[in-house]
């Protein structure tokens, strides 16, 4: 089982050109769009997070049980769903506004225990940013790892939510001894200043860094570095493909048996090759349609 912890919220993405084009209302969320991507790949995925009671929030658990994500362990609440103003490029990448005060996923509390049979937990995006809730996620992170469960990490940088840049960066290094995979953007990394070595030596065995329609390398503790290219695709938007990413990989990782520090130490150019290959061909899936739209294990055949 790989459970993913945090927000689950509403995008509202544009369907057409300037400020008053209609929105229409998209379910996503960092953390929701991954295990949904990890449910229709066909990885045992339990989704932990705290979701209103509202239409949207019971939209959100919908979207949840089909692609068969367990929502046993989704705390609810009666205050509204976070929601998120989604403004596209012409090169089909997404930038967002957000409308989080007073909303349900930001009351996350720490679970008295993990789902059974959890093999792994990933964290990322909003969740770890907005109080109180982020320093429940932090304190489910730190006990996880201190439990040897490997542990995902996808910071997925919002500029506009984060209010002290310098603190984020503090907070953001005091994770990685409790981090085993770390995966994030190329932008996400020139922002937050540091470099895949600095925080391999901080604690994690592996950090990868998506490249857009470049490609992944990813960087491991005995030096080496792997790399794949993209997969070539007519770009409708980028909204979910990191999460696909994301998700790939942790499917990729359980079916080989190595949600461990020590199996991803044991990969080698072939493993990560493949790997990464993986995760490319999904993101690219993602990419050709509206929306966060990942794909199911049977499209990521017959690529």
């Amino acid at each position: 089982m790989i459970v993913v912890a945090g927000e689950a919220l509403i995008d509202l993405v544009p369907q057409g050109a300037g400020a008053l084009a209609h929105l229409k209302p998209a379910l996503g969320g960092g953390p929701y769009n991954t295990a949904i991507a990890l449910g229709r790949l066909g990885t045992r995925t339990a989704f932990l997070s705290r979701a209103s009671c509202d239409a949207f929030g019971e939209a959100l658990l919908d979207g949840l049980r089909r692609a068969g994500v367990d929502v046993s362990a989704v705390q609810r609440g009666g205050e509204p769903t976070t929601l998120a103003v989604a403004a596209i490029d012409e090169h089909g990448s997404a930038a967002y506004s957000f409308y989080v005060d007073g909303t349900a996923d930001r009351l996350f509390t720490v679970p008295a225990h993990l789902p059974r049979d959890t093999r792994a937990v990933s964290f990322g995006t909003c969740s770890l940013v907005l109080e109180p809730g982020a320093s429940a996620y932090e304190e489910l992170m730190r006990d996880a790892a201190a439990r040897g469960v490997f542990t995902a990490l996808d910071p997925n940088i919002r500029t506009g939510l984060i209010p002290d840049a310098d603190a984020y960066r503090a907070r953001f290094k005091s994770w990685l001894p409790s981090v085993s995979l770390l995966k994030l953007s190329a932008e996400d990394a020139s922002w937050l200043g540091g470099t895949p070595r600095e925080w391999l030596a901080c604690g994690p065995s592996a950090v990868v860094i998506t490249h857009g329609g470049d490609g992944l390398t990813a960087f491991t503790r005995d030096g080496a570095e792997h790399s794949v290219p993209g997969v070539r695709v007519a770009v409708v938007d980028t909204i979910g493909a990191g999460d696909t990413v994301n998700a790939a990989l942790l499917h990729g990782l359980a079916a080989r048996d190595a949600l461990s520090p020590a199996a991803l130490a044991s990969l080698g150019t072939d493993g990560w090759t493949e790997l990464l290959g993986l995760a490319a061909r999904a993101a690219a899936i993602t990419c050709s349609r509206a929306g966060a739209e990942p794909p199911y294990a049977s499209e990521l055949a017959g690529v």
